[in-house]
């Protein structure tokens, strides 16, 4: 009887040992743990005594350009050439171009500007500021390098769009605004000859026509 209590006694302890092994790991692991949680940084705009100007976010080395950012294209990233405001586009316009620029335009341009370029948008009637209608001689006559330029910097009560859209898309914004200041001032002449005759036929013809193309 006493043997078997002194074994039952040694398990315990062993048992106790084993136990008291496992939470002085459990602690360890634990410290590694809250040490790289809690590690010695400085969170974002906290001051700092250790540099002169107190804060602890430094500036770029002057003269450093992040990657992607070297912008040594006059035309492309200002809209100007030779410090004058462009009348041509950095790139061909395609019809993929104009598109993805008519998509744009209805998503960042028709609150002020409306879809046909007038300058009635929905929050112009709702009070704020008019702008001017892309229709007026003075933006038809203005150059293209004018209406990226303004998407870049902003203009008036218009501010800047450089953060909201890429630069290729400004340009292609651009270029579906010359689409809209034409459909608005076109003229007989500048419809192609093979559609220009569709339109000198009567209307009874052309439904005519419809309607039999229909019926096929």
């Amino acid at each position: 009887m006493k043997l078997k209590i002194d074994l039952n006694l040694g398990g315990f302890v062993r048992r106790g040992l084993g136990v008291a092994c496992l939470s002085a790991l459990a602690m360890l692991s634990a410290g590694c743990r809250l040490d790289m949680h809690l590690q010695p940084k400085y969170l974002p705009y906290e001051s700092t005594d250790f540099f002169a100007d107190g804060r602890s976010e430094r500036q770029p080395v002057p003269g450093t350009v992040a990657r992607g950012q070297l912008r040594v294209d006059e035309l492309m990233f200002t809209g100007r050439e030779n410090g004058v405001a462009a009348s041509t586009f950095p790139f061909p316009i395609t019809r993929a171009d104009l598109e993805r620029g008519r998509e744009r335009y209805n998503i960042y341009c028709t609150p002020c500007h409306d879809y046909t370029g007038s300058g009635r948008g929905m929050i112009v009637q709702r009070g704020f500021p008019q702008p001017p209608s892309y229709h007026i001689q003075r933006l038809r006559d203005a150059p293209v390098g004018h209406f990226f330029e303004v998407m870049t910097n902003g203009f008036g009560a218009m501010y800047s769009y450089a953060a909201r859209i890429d630069t290729a898309d400004r340009w292609r914004i651009a270029a579906y605004i010359r689409v809209l200041q034409l459909s608005e001032n076109a003229t007989i002449q500048d419809v192609p000859d093979s559609e220009r005759q569709k339109l000198s036929q009567p209307v009874a013809s052309q439904s005519a026509g419809k309607q039999a193309r229909e019926s096929q």
